[in-house]
């Protein structure tokens, strides 16, 4: 007889966890100027870059000595030595919500199970997805809008569709929908409220734990079927459901916030927005623009391993590094005009949006299909898609995450 799956269960009491996402991560218009100056500062300069930037401290690592990495190069080096700087830094949040995640792991633990979760992640498959769950995904959405002449496309549009193509990817019941994108979300509330999302995080393992064991017994085309198949009873379960705890908000948070910056940068700049529909092949160099511009998360986490030097600054094993990727994007001595959108940048550099070396993300080539069918569908469907000039221009917020609230437009 198999699983029989039971409604996801709520909080008891009327804890909202979108109203957290200032407190969480800041509502600064543009903290560049600020990060520029830390940079100027030094590479690497003792204490964290929430209490540089005024944010309240994280509960789960307020215990730990800090250090805030601003600088390209020491940022590179960061990501190519996971030897040197663990990845172990992630425990004490992302380990408490998720629990025995691949974020948290090192070599050689990381490196056996994150090919286990690739083979789900293929280019190959990603293409079939595309076909199959992002673009029915993004067509119900701009259908509920397109007749209207007008839309925001952050609240009706960018807020939803990479969170659906998740839904549809584990083939959720749509009765469990709005709770489990709540719980999901509320997850990520731990470094300021221990409690919720803890207990966020209890719930959704009951869940995924029914889940895997009705996918087991009757394997679908969902994502848990092929992550099951991927397994070769190599994959403890509680790994397993770590990564799909986490799913929602490293495959739907991050793309929800890319997709609305690079849709906030073209508007904004209308001559790149009518390249870019005149010609589709410049889509991905617009894509890797806006992740450079303004990249969903600004600073990634890591632990010193091993006592090291690092731009002439003696760490200690343990401390904690705040790895500013958003400043690495904007280093002038690698991107000329780093504060200007510009999708006819040459960049000679990567950016580090998605992270580097061994731990870079596993969903980005989903992230970036999602992101190119999204926008050749509103250039396909929204004639003359500009912004509304009745409505506030898009502001993109946030400390150590990005995202406009709203993107007003107009079309014809």
């Amino acid at each position: 007889m198999s699983a029989v799956l039971k409604p996801i269960r709520d909080f008891e009491d009327n804890f909202d966890p979108f109203i957290e996402d200032e407190y969480l991560f800041g509502n600064a218009l543009n903290p560049y100027p600020q990060i520029a100056e830390l940079r100027k500062r030094g590479p690497v300069l003792e204490g964290s870059y929430r209490q540089f930037m005024g944010l309240p401290e994280d509960l789960t690592t307020r215990h730990a000595r800090h250090y805030t990495i601003t600088a390209y190069r020491a940022i590179e080096h960061i990501f190519s030595n996971p030897q040197l700087f663990s990845n172990g830094a992630y425990r004490f949040n992302l380990g408490i919500s998720f629990g025995r995640s691949v974020s948290t792991m090192d070599a050689p633990e990381h490196t056996q199970f994150r090919k286990i979760f690739q083979r789900a992640f293929l280019p190959q498959i990603v293409a079939k997805w595309g076909d199959t769950i992002v673009d029915p995904v993004v067509s119900d959405l701009m259908d509920q809008f397109i007749h209207t002449g007008r839309a925001d496309l952050v609240q009706q549009f960018t807020l939803h569709y990479p969170f659906h193509i998740i839904y549809k990817q584990l083939a959720l019941p749509l009765e469990d929908i709005k709770v489990f994108h709540k719980l999901a979300i509320a997850q990520t509330v731990t470094a300021v409220d221990i409690e919720h999302g803890t207990l966020a995080s209890r719930n959704l393992g009951e869940y995924f734990a029914t889940l895997i064991e009705q996918r087991r017994r009757n394997p679908g085309s969902d994502l848990v079927s092929l992550l099951l198949q991927a397994n070769d009873g190599n994959l403890p379960e509680e790994v397993l459901i770590s990564f799909l705890r986490q799913l929602i908000n490293a495959g739907g948070d991050t793309t929800y916030r890319a997709t609305s910056v690079l849709l906030t940068g073209l508007l904004s700049n209308p001559d790149q927005l009518d390249a870019v529909k005149r010609d589709r092949s410049l889509i991905p160099q617009a894509i890797e623009e806006a992740l450079r511009w303004d990249g969903p998360v600004v600073s990634a986490a890591r632990m010193v391993a091993v006592a090291t030097t690092l731009e002439d600054v003696e760490l200690p094993a343990g401390v904690h590094l705040d790895v500013l990727s958003g400043s690495a994007n904007r280093d002038p001595e690698f991107f000329p005009n780093p504060d200007k959108f510009d999708i006819f940048r040459k960049p000679a550099y990567r950016h580090f949006s998605f992270a580097y070396g061994p731990h870079v993300c596993i969903g980005q080539h989903l992230a970036r299909v999602e992101m190119t069918r999204a926008l050749n569908a509103i250039l396909d469907r929204l004639p003359n898609v500009r912004l509304d000039p009745d409505k506030d221009a898009p502001e993109i917020r946030g400390i150590m995450m990005r995202v406009p609230k709203h993107i007003h437009v107009r079309f014809d």
